[in-house]
């Protein structure tokens, strides 16, 4: 399987790109092709421009070349994996706008979908998993990302992962990087065990 990986965190020497890393070497391990988007070495510009403004009344509109550009990646690929950063319990700005502007109104909803296609989200958590638990976050952001992107755009949803307690916990980085790994060596067990439930 083709899987595009989208990477979102300004510094790729970060603990969110080494994550990317051991999440790509999961997938390799497990016979899958990975493309990496690495937003910020690539320049996306995440603001929302008036052409790639949805238009409610044109579900064939044609969108900027650098909308279609990445509309073209996500073609070329059998899932899409988004990895990022948790901040203020959601995606960066850059992922959300990346979402925003690439997935439009008559491409990923509205007269055709992302159908056929499947989906994940990995956060990294500074925070541990209590501080998700205690407050209803962890499931808020399942519900917002999980139902309100990847089902409302038809991918077949492999779920929201979130991996806690980067700056919580002693050796939280290798369990991190653990996690990640088998998550891509896992991916397809992923999409399985959700549609048996």
């Amino acid at each position: 399987m083709k899987v595009l990986v989208v990477l979102d965190h300004p510094r790729r020497d970060s603990l969110t790109g080494a994550a990317v890393d051991a999440f790509i070497a999961g997938l390799r391990a497990a016979g899958h092709t990975p493309e990496l988007a690495d937003l910020f070495r690539e320049g996306f510009d995440p603001r929302m421009p008036p052409a790639d403004e949805p238009d409610w009344n044109e579900g064939d509109k044609r969108y900027s070349d650098a909308v279609l550009a990445e509309q073209a990646r996500v073609a070329r690929n059998d899932a899409v994996a988004l990895v990022f950063p948790v901040w203020w319990w959601s995606v960066p700005a850059m992922t959300k706008g990346w979402i925003d502007r690439v997935w439009n109104n008559g491409w990923a909803y509205g007269d055709r979908n992302l159908a056929g296609k499947r989906g994940m989200m990995i956060g990294i958590s500074g925070a541990g998993s209590a501080s998700y638990v205690k407050r209803g976050y962890d499931q808020a952001m399942r519900v917002q990302l999980g139902v309100g992107i990847l089902d409302y755009c038809g991918l077949e949803n492999g779920g929201v992962h979130l991996l806690y307690g980067a700056i919580e916990t002693d050796g939280a980085r290798a369990a991190i990087l653990r996690d990640i790994g088998a998550l891509g060596r896992d991916f397809d067990r992923h999409f399985a065990s959700r549609a048996a439930r």
